[in-house]
């Protein structure tokens, strides 16, 4: 598996080169049971759909959001970051 850190700049940047903003974004993430709620926060005025996993271990959350820019991305990358467990897809 590949562990190399998150290139926040040149995520910026390739968000930057191929969307025009403001822009529908569709954030997708992975979190341990239980944790919907965290997620959920992160977006109190979306619609968060979930689906829990076979083994219903984890659950996937999808959300689409109208974004500014880039920024706003990247800020909402950093809020999730805090939720222990999630993985960001």
């Amino acid at each position: 598996m590949n562990n190399k850190p998150f290139d926040k700049a040149a995520f910026k940047e390739k968000l930057d080169a191929q969307t025009s903003f403001p822009a529908l974004y569709m954030f997708k993430f992975i979190v341990p049971k239980g944790q919907e709620e965290e997620v959920k926060s992160l977006f109190p005025m979306n619609e968060v759909i979930f689906k829990e996993s076979a083994k219903g271990t984890y659950i996937s959350a999808t959300i689409k959001v109208m974004m500014k820019d880039s920024d706003a991305i990247l800020k909402v990358y950093d809020e999730a970051s805090k939720i222990e467990g999630i993985i960001s897809l």
